[in-house]
């Protein structure tokens, strides 16, 4: 089995999503090297509105491959901020460039949420690595 990638600059959840800080208050968001290996080929990405909102746990996206159709929870509370449009007519971006330019959505927090506080309780690239491990 090939290594897959887990870059040590992000953030992850237990649900295989990686999360970036973008700036002070907003995060883009993404599935990790791991879950899209998991998945296999990628064929539609169903991504919410600008200004959706996104519970910490709950769904907002879907990734739908060839194998399944999986649910992306939000990492975080906050509001869609950015989608990425070219998984309209490249899903496979997801596969290809899951760090890159296969990212899903930025969501902004609310002025009040400590950012720094709320990525320091997500993974680091060691802690996901012991989750996706046997």
């Amino acid at each position: 089995m090939t290594e897959k990638q887990t870059p040590e600059d992000l953030r992850y959840t237990t649900e295989h999503e990686w999360v970036q800080q973008v700036s002070e208050r907003t995060v883009r968001v993404g599935i990790t090297d791991y879950a899209q290996d998991q998945l296999g080929d990628v064929v539609f990405v169903q991504l919410p509105a600008i200004d959706d909102p996104v519970v910490i746990g709950e769904s907002f996206a879907e990734v739908e491959s060839t194998k399944s159709v999986s649910d992306i929870f939000g990492p975080l509370a906050g509001v869609v901020s950015a989608i990425n449009d070219d998984l309209e007519a490249s899903p496979d971006l997801v596969n290809s460039e899951p760090y890159g330019l296969g990212w899903l959505v930025e969501i902004t927090v609310d002025s009040s949420t400590d950012l720094d506080e709320v990525l320091g309780e997500m993974l680091d690239a060691a802690g996901y690595g012991e989750v996706t491990a046997g």
